[in-house]
């Protein structure tokens, strides 16, 4: 039954605080990733170092956290898609959370690819080296990982703009609920 803090019964319709943490915390790092992996160029020196070591470590912690949310996902089905959307935008929506999935291990697989094609393990947040993998050396290689990490990185801007232009959508149409089946701060059940 639903009540005037909890429109058209979402508390059945939320996701899980699982989720919700996976979702919220994967998102923080991959934008703080994608941030500093288009403009570290743009510091000196010193700095460009640093946040390469923080964007390979934290590239490493969002593919440990994409597998385990992907695991999790696979065992815990998510709410039902509200009656609001049209089938389209469901649809939609489903193949966005998708190449998310796709994404957020792609890109940090890529990442991993390009700094063994330097023959150089990764220092993970200086608490232990993950080594490389089995790449060619070449620079041939390293230019086609870059290539390759950087699209991926722009896909998945594209996709972020498309994920938060769909929300606000719902929210400016007046289905505000929507985004407290994912907000862990709207909507809370009673």
């Amino acid at each position: 039954m639903a009540s005037a803090g909890d429109p058209v019964g979402l508390s059945a319709m939320r996701y899980s605080r699982v989720a919700m943490w996976f979702h919220w915390t994967i998102a923080a790092l991959a934008v703080l990733n994608i941030f500093l992996g288009f403009y570290h160029e743009d510091f000196g020196k010193a700095a460009r170092a640093w946040m390469m070591f923080i964007h390979k470590s934290t590239g490493v912690t969002v593919l440990g956290l994409s597998l385990a949310r992907l695991l999790w996902r696979l065992g815990h089905r998510p709410p039902p898609f509200d009656a609001v959307l049209r089938p389209w935008e469901a649809t939609l929506a489903r193949i966005t959370h998708w190449l998310f999935y796709g994404l957020l291990i792609a890109i940090p697989i890529t990442g991993w690819m390009l700094s063994s094609t330097s023959d150089r393990p990764i220092d993970f947040f200086g608490l232990f080296e993950i080594g490389t993998l089995p790449v060619s050396r070449s620079h041939a290689m390293h230019e086609t990982m870059e290539e390759v990490h950087e699209l991926l990185g722009k896909l998945m801007i594209g996709l972020i703009l498309l994920h938060v232009a769909g929300a606000l959508k719902h929210h400016l149409q007046e289905h505000r609920h929507l985004i407290g089946r994912m907000g862990p701060w709207l909507y809370r059940g009673r």
